[in-house]
């Protein structure tokens, strides 16, 4: 009997996704086990493999297909034997990929765009369309803007088409930017066309989707509290160099530490391992610290799990082979779903210092800032140390400023006694 092959939920939170591709084609043999198609879901690019073994006979949603709800019928599957004119009328409601938007040098006008407010001209009395930039600059230029055609939005005119004179036919626009600057969603499009801004329109994928909308649920509905303190790393980076001489098979970050700090400081003081519920405040038993790893997609969170109770050395091996997965999108959904608490570290980059937002249902996040070299006061005298500042930003609903304060309290003392890290 034919078998249904129906997009799967590969995540509690997904319900749709993207069929990036079909690794098997129409009329291919399939092996239980074999990698049928891959799917982008709200978090990584994950393959999808055959449960029984046939003949892939038809294929219901093309590869590059977004916004797939799951449970959608996307292909079946025949035994072998069975009659695959059964299937010739078997269709799906799924709709073929919209190809996705070109670079625009003049975008058309966008149906989000505000409308014009009319302008009465001083000689004709016509209603004229046209952007402030155009109406102030045609004032000084002393052009007539009833003799122009807009290009702008509903015939708006812009101010390219002030170069046109009296013919009206806009000027060409420069080719568009290699980089966007701005987020291009409604609003921002509407605001290039209206003014003439080349731009460039780059889709969003389903990771950028999910994220952006965590984050903004996370900001409108999460009390964040801010706290700051400055840890002294010259004993750390001493202690560091020590192991990473020593000739092992692994090198040692300062993320390292700071991983193990995080887990070992909640292992310490666990009011500081919790998420907030209505009914009841979850207090976790064991830290699991997520980890912030850019990649192509967009932004994820692989897990250390139980990191209070692992060496730096496996700690150090496991967060190379998850950030590696991650940036190739082959993360399982275990290893980036869950954890008590996350870090995120962009002192590499050189920043100082900065707030993370809370990831929920998380109650907290550490932002690590760039170890610089600063003066500090030491018994009355000034002298050079290695500071790095790290904000803890937390759910206040669970963690509240006292808790959030002796947490790092904790945390800086591990930090700065890092033989209490590996012994």
């Amino acid at each position: 009997m034919p078998h249904n092959i129906l997009m799967p939920a590969l995540s509690p939170t997904m319900t749709e996704g993207k069929l990036s591709k079909w690794v098997k084609k129409e009329g291919d043999k399939v092996k239980a086990g074999q990698v049928l198609a891959e799917i982008e879901t709200d978090k990584a690019t994950m393959e999808v493999e055959a449960v029984d073994e046939g003949t892939l006979a038809k294929i219901l949603v093309p590869a590059g297909t977004d916004g797939v709800k799951v449970n959608t019928l996307i292909a079946i599957l025949l035994e072998d034997g069975e009659d695959a004119a059964a299937l010739k009328n078997v269709s799906n409601d799924v709709k073929p990929p919209a190809a996705a938007p070109k670079a625009e040098a003049a975008p058309a006008a966008a149906k989000a765009a505000p409308a014009a407010q009319p302008v009465a001209h001083q000689n004709t009395g016509k209603r004229i369309y046209a952007s402030p930039l155009a109406k102030r600059l045609a004032k000084e230029k002393g052009i007539d803007l009833s003799t122009l055609k807009g290009s702008g939005p509903h015939g708006r005119i812009v101010k390219s088409d002030l170069a046109g004179g009296k013919g009206g036919q806009a000027a060409p626009v420069a080719a568009a930017p290699k980089a966007v600057a701005h987020a291009v969603g409604p609003d921002a499009k509407a605001l290039a066309d209206a003014y003439g801004i080349p731009y460039k329109l780059i889709p969003n994928n389903g990771i950028r989707k999910v994220v952006a909308r965590r984050l903004l649920e996370s900001k409108q509905t999460v009390p964040h509290f801010y706290l700051s303190v400055d840890c002294e790393l010259d004993a750390l980076l001493a202690v560091r160099k020590q192991l990473n001489d020593a000739g092992q098979n692994y090198k040692i970050s300062v993320n390292d530490f700071v991983i193990k700090a995080t887990g070992v400081a909640l292992a310490q003081y666990p009011a500081a391992n919790v998420s907030w519920t209505d009914e009841a405040v979850v207090q976790y038993e064991r830290a699991d610290v997520s980890v912030a790893v850019a990649t192509p997609n967009g932004l994820i969170t692989p897990i250390i799990k139980d990191a209070a109770n692992k060496s730096l050395k496996d700690i150090s091996n496991e967060m190379k082979e998850l950030a590696g997965k991650a940036k190739e999108g082959k993360l399982k959904p275990a290893e980036f779903q869950g954890g008590t608490i996350s870090v995120s570290n962009l002192g590499m980059f050189g920043i100082s210092n900065f707030a993370a937002i809370v990831n929920p249902p998380q109650g907290a996040i550490l932002a690590i800032g760039a170890g610089e070299q600063r003066a500090v006061v030491k018994d009355g005298q000034v002298k050079v140390a290695t500071v790095m500042t790290v904000t803890m930003s937390t759910d206040h609903r669970c963690i509240d400023g006292a808790i959030g304060a002796e947490y790092l309290q904790v945390f800086k003392k591990l930090l700065e006694n890092p033989m209490s890290l590996i012994l």
